[in-house]
């Protein structure tokens, strides 16, 4: 929304100023008498600057052309930018979830919340029931919190206990999980 704001004001402030400039270019400085005005004087400079023999009727007007491209420019950049957030509002749902996400983990220990960040939703899920229930469960009672079938309940299991964050011990028909010590 920064950004937004940002690029809002960018755009009204460089709206303003190119205004003011252009009438300023329009209204006040001097027009000569061989050319009818600074669109001319304009073109007169570019014919001296193609070996013409233009004549410079103000000394001012080429600082005026590029204050006036400068001015040009900023509106485009601000404009760009203003489409750019208003077209993609991905850009600030991202960072509005991953603002949730770590109000979730933000009073766990350090070594949790290291592990948490690191993990996609579903392994988040899993974890977050084994230290509700202090660390240690049944896989099948896992499965049904976290509403998981099966098969994906196995597999992050298993690439928790690949990686030392849980041991599983087989218990009957399904597997009692125990989370590592360095996590509780």
């Amino acid at each position: 929304m920064q950004k937004l704001n940002l690029f809002s004001i960018l755009l009204i402030v460089s709206l303003i100023s190119l205004i003011i400039l252009v009438l300023t270019m329009i209204f006040f400085l001097p027009y000569s008498s061989t050319y009818p005005g600074w669109w001319s004087d304009m073109w007169s400079h570019m014919g001296a600057m193609m070996g013409g023999s233009g004549q410079v009727s103000d000394p001012y007007l080429g600082y005026f052309g590029i204050l006036f491209t400068i001015m040009v420019g900023i509106v485009i950049v601000s404009v760009g930018g203003l489409v750019y957030y208003i077209v993609l509002p991905e850009i600030k749902n991202a960072n509005r979830i991953h603002k949730s996400k770590t109000s979730l983990i933000s009073s766990e220990s350090s070594a949790f919340e290291s592990v948490l960040k690191t993990l996609n939703d579903d392994e988040q899920k899993v974890l977050l029931i084994l230290r509700k229930h202090d660390g240690k469960y049944l896989q099948k009672y896992i499965r049904i919190e976290a509403k998981l079938n099966r098969l994906k309940t196995h597999r992050v299991l298993a690439r928790f206990a690949e990686r030392g964050i849980v041991t599983l011990q087989k218990s009957g028909n399904t597997n009692e999980v125990t989370l590592a010590e360095w996590l509780i």
